[in-house]
């Protein structure tokens, strides 16, 4: 949207103001400026928002292989799986983001810990996550309850 654009609908949205229209294009510039800002890159003066997504994707794919080893291992000394670790292209309901999926760990209500994650990790995740049809149901988790339940594995 320009600043011309803006403008007008400032005037027409507070009416006769008396803010000259000088100063309406000077508010309607900084506000085309937080417009164009791609949120990606706002950084905290470390790092951006991108590379935080980068580095939660890589620590939770990390998390989930190295519970798929421990699970593994449980199998091989005969003992019962507690949990699996899965992903799908699919919600339990069909849908999905276009060009997301789901990695989880965990189906049962109540315990699961799942994110979308980017396609281009499909490949990675298939080597050692269970490839379902569907994704369980949802359980209604929040953000919240993840990081409960990231305490308690």
């Amino acid at each position: 949207m320009d600043t011309k654009k803006i403008v007008e609908l400032y005037m027409k949205a507070l009416g006769k103001s008396k803010l000259s229209e000088e100063v309406w294009k000077k508010i309607a510039k900084v506000n085309q400026k937080v417009l164009d800002i791609e949120t990606g890159k706002i950084s905290d003066g470390y790092h951006t928002f991108d590379e935080l997504y980068e580095h939660r994707i890589t620590l939770f794919i990390a998390l989930c292989r190295t519970q798929h080893k421990i699970i593994n291992q449980l199998v091989e000394n005969g003992l019962e799986i507690p949990f699996k670790i899965w992903c799908s292209k699919l919600h339990a309901v069909g849908t999905m983001f276009d060009g997301w999926f789901i990695l989880g760990i965990k189906e049962k209500q109540g315990e699961q810990i799942t994110y979308h994650l980017p396609d281009k990790y499909w490949n990675e995740v298939r080597q050692f996550a269970e490839s379902l049809n569907k994704a369980p149901k949802f359980d209604g988790h929040t953000p919240e309850n993840v990081l409960e339940r990231l305490k308690k594995l």
